[in-house]
């Protein structure tokens, strides 16, 4: 069976689009080796096209969603703190499970920068992490905590973006 030698801390963050989509490549680099991947999305509670295109990997990759949809534009409710604080629960077991090999918490700097858990018990989460297990977060507004304790850090830097020009987020590209 494929393993891990050692697993590393990954963090994508910045303003420019691709952190997630980065982070699904290499879900679908790891499942194509063999390895087991557990993605978990903060925020995130609509069933997106990646969400579909990841059933056809369901042999190693699982994908759970603690959000109850984007709420960026305003205040997160009471149900999205007590999502997030189950999910970030929930992956205690799962990073320590022996199960995967490969972590990905997808929007968990999000996750923190509103206030759904502290950064401390991302870092606790971080602490924990078994030295075989690949263990990645994606999202913008990394807190430096996070940053400092990570392996890689790779942001995305806007350039440009349609968006400007009023182009709304398409099927099947941004979701």
């Amino acid at each position: 069976m494929a393993g891990l030698e050692r697993g590393y801390i990954q963090v994508y963050t910045g303003d420019g689009k691709g952190k997630t989509t980065a982070a699904l490549g290499l879900a679908l680099r790891a499942s194509g080796y063999g390895l087991k991947v557990f993605i978990a999305q903060f925020i995130k509670g609509m069933k997106y096209n990646e969400i579909k295109a990841l059933e056809k990997f369901k042999d190693n990759v699982t994908v759970k969603q603690y959000g109850n949809g984007c709420f960026i534009r305003k205040e997160p409710s009471e149900r999205d703190i007590v999502m997030a604080k189950n999910g970030l629960k929930e992956m205690k077991q799962i990073l320590t499970s022996g199960s995967y090999d490969v972590v990905i918490l997808d929007e968990i700097n999000v996750a923190m920068h509103f206030n759904l858990f502290k950064v401390e018990d991302v870092a606790e989460l971080i602490n924990i992490k078994p030295e075989k297990v690949e263990l990645v977060l994606t999202g913008r507004k990394v807190a430096p905590k996070i940053m400092e304790m990570a392996d890689l850090v790779t942001e995305m830097k806007e350039i440009k973006h349609y968006y400007t020009k009023g182009v709304i987020a398409r099927e099947g590209i941004e979701r």
